[in-house]
């Protein structure tokens, strides 16, 4: 129940995510505000998410999971609900920030909690951890779309309800979580990433990420559809997240190993960046939900990764690689945007698709370091065969 209990919340956590693509125009529209100014809600989400990930581990050594958990969860309630308040898109922005940062307290201890307390394992536990977010980012849009046609603020005020179920559900329901029996430094993070093969799949992931948010921030504005129309290709494309997510990467992993998934996948989401921006409506809507599917497979596999690759505890693994691949969700809205309003709308899908191809060469110029992953995907072939 704990486990579940945890689920739910970070299902709506993730919701938070995709929450505001349908209403971007509307945002742009009643705020007054140009597209590249609006992209920065996600720019000061994912930038404070970002670092606060640094300090996820000191926190929950000293607090425990738990507690953790819930302090994430308060600030998350406050900020959402302090959203839906705003009379600017700065005063927005400021509390998308606030929002962002009690999102890395609860989301870096929630995969920890998940994983520790789960009974079918690590890989399983990340399978669930990753289902949860492809659920969040499909029913985001939808719920962005029902709750934003009656009125753009209302969304946010959604959020913060669900989220205080959630916290009634964790506060009732997940026993106290031990602190751990040495307390984490805050430069723990930052040094797991010496390690050769976190490194090497934390700035993949960034690379990743900058092609993966520029689909999510921008494409709202190229799409030209009412807030039902945007949800409903948002829907579409979080299903293909969840599915290749939890159906399709395990199964790939086991055949092809994990870094031939992650080459497969970068290669796929360029290709469709690239169909963005070629194509008219239908073939943006197309490959918009298509993208989900790469999508998918590179959020399971990435974030596997990361917990296997080094031999750092996996909460200090997780921050470090939370830590730099987030950025690349910072960066990529405001920049994909602004080039977008400067040069035209299919530069940000061609830069999209450039840095799946760097993020292709980064893991390959630095494959020896990733010579871990071939031991677990080994292993997980292993087992499978045990139970076949």
């Amino acid at each position: 129940m704990s486990v579940w209990a945890t689920a739910f919340a970070a299902v709506v956590a993730f919701m938070g995510i995709g929450l505001v693509d349908p209403i971007l125009p509307s945002i742009a529209q009643g705020l007054k505000a140009t597209p590249s100014q609006v992209s920065l809600l996600f720019t000061s989400y994912f930038l404070v998410t970002a670092v606060a990930m640094l300090l996820t581990g000191w926190v929950s050594s000293r607090i425990g999971g738990k507690r953790t958990l819930l302090a994430g969860l308060t600030l998350v309630i406050v900020f959402a609900a302090l959203s839906g308040t705003s009379t600017s898109v700065a005063e927005l922005v400021g509390f998308r920030a606030g929002w962002g940062l009690g999102n890395a307290l609860f989301v870096a201890t929630a995969l920890a909690v998940i994983v520790g307390a789960a009974s079918g394992g690590g890989a399983a536990a990340i399978i669930l951890y990753e289902a949860a977010l492809g659920l969040g980012i499909s029913a985001g849009p939808l719920a962005g779309a029902l709750l934003g046609d009656w009125n753009w603020r209302a969304p946010f005020f959604g959020t913060a309800t669900l989220m205080a179920i959630g916290f009634v559900l964790i506060a009732t329901l997940l026993k106290t979580t031990p602190k751990p029996a040495v307390r984490t430094k805050l430069s723990a993070p930052i040094r797991a990433l010496a390690h050769g093969g976190l490194s090497t799949t934390a700035f993949t992931a960034l690379f990743y990420n900058f092609a993966f948010f520029t689909i999510l921030a921008f494409t709202p504005f190229i799409l030209h559809m009412t807030a039902y129309g945007i949800g409903a290709v948002f829907f579409g494309w979080g299903v293909c997240v969840a599915l290749a997510s939890v159906f399709a990467a395990p199964p790939l992993q086991r055949r092809i190993g994990s870094v031939n998934v992650l080459q497969l996948a970068l290669g796929l989401l360029a290709v469709l960046q690239v169909g963005i921006a070629v194509s008219g409506h239908a073939g943006i809507i197309v490959c918009t939900i298509l993208s989900g599917i790469p999508i998918g497979l590179n959020n399971t596999v990435f974030t596997e990764s990361a917990m296997e690759v080094s031999d750092a505890p996996r909460p200090v693994a997780s921050a470090g690689y939370n830590f730099v691949r987030w950025m690349g969700g910072a960066l990529a809205p405001f920049i994909a945007t602004k080039l977008g309003e400067e040069l035209g709308a299919p530069v940000p899908y061609a830069v999209g698709a450039l840095c799946c191809l760097v993020g292709m060469g980064i893991l390959y110029a630095r494959r020896h370091h990733l010579s871990a992953l071939a031991r677990v995907d080994g292993i997980a072939v292993q087992e499978a065969a045990a139970v076949g």
